[in-house]
């Protein structure tokens, strides 16, 4: 008798996972067609950082260097750098002169954007940064930053008051 229910209950089982791959057979076949479209991503897909921008244009980065602090890889290098009167890069008394992330040592865990008080480095979805040559892989700055948003005019320069220095 127990050799009975042991090859019914094989065959039972082997009915079962057959049945999963005929239901799957039937399903239609979903192919993305990614070097001629672009990819699709979720919402919460973790690609290529960026730095992001204010509704005037100033840099969100005020170089207050939690994310540098966060990161578990070490691979964010921050120098900071005053804003002046004549110069204003960011919203803030400081700005991030130099941002570098490389990429030959992130691992991409977010930390970096949850340590973020000001919300000036996020996830974006590009995804196509591979390379053979290492160097390559550590991005500057200027590589991360969005654009300036239209209408924003961006260094925020003012001119040095007349009344300062002329002596007139």
């Amino acid at each position: 008798m127990a050799k009975i229910s042991e090859v019914l209950g094989g065959a039972a089982a082997i009915a079962k996972g057959m049945s999963v791959t005929f239901r799957e057979m039937l399903n239609p076949t979903l192919t993305e067609d990614y070097p001629e479209a672009p990819a699709k991503f979720q919402e919460r897909f973790r690609g290529v950082h960026e730095l992001q921008r204010d509704e005037n244009g100033l840099e969100k980065c005020v170089a207050c260097f939690l994310c540098a602090a966060a990161c578990p890889a070490e691979c964010i290098y921050i120098e900071a750098a005053e804003n002046t009167d004549i110069l204003r890069i960011s919203g803030g008394e400081r700005y991030a002169k130099v941002y570098n992330i490389d990429y030959n040592r992130c691992i991409f865990c977010g930390y970096c954007v949850e340590a973020c008080p000001t919300d000036a480095i996020t996830h974006g979805h590009g995804f196509e940064i591979a390379s053979y040559n290492t160097s390559t892989l550590i991005y500057r700055k200027e590589q991360m930053l969005v654009p300036v948003p239209a209408g924003a005019q961006f260094p925020l320069k003012t001119e040095p008051s007349q009344a300062a220095g002329d002596g007139h």
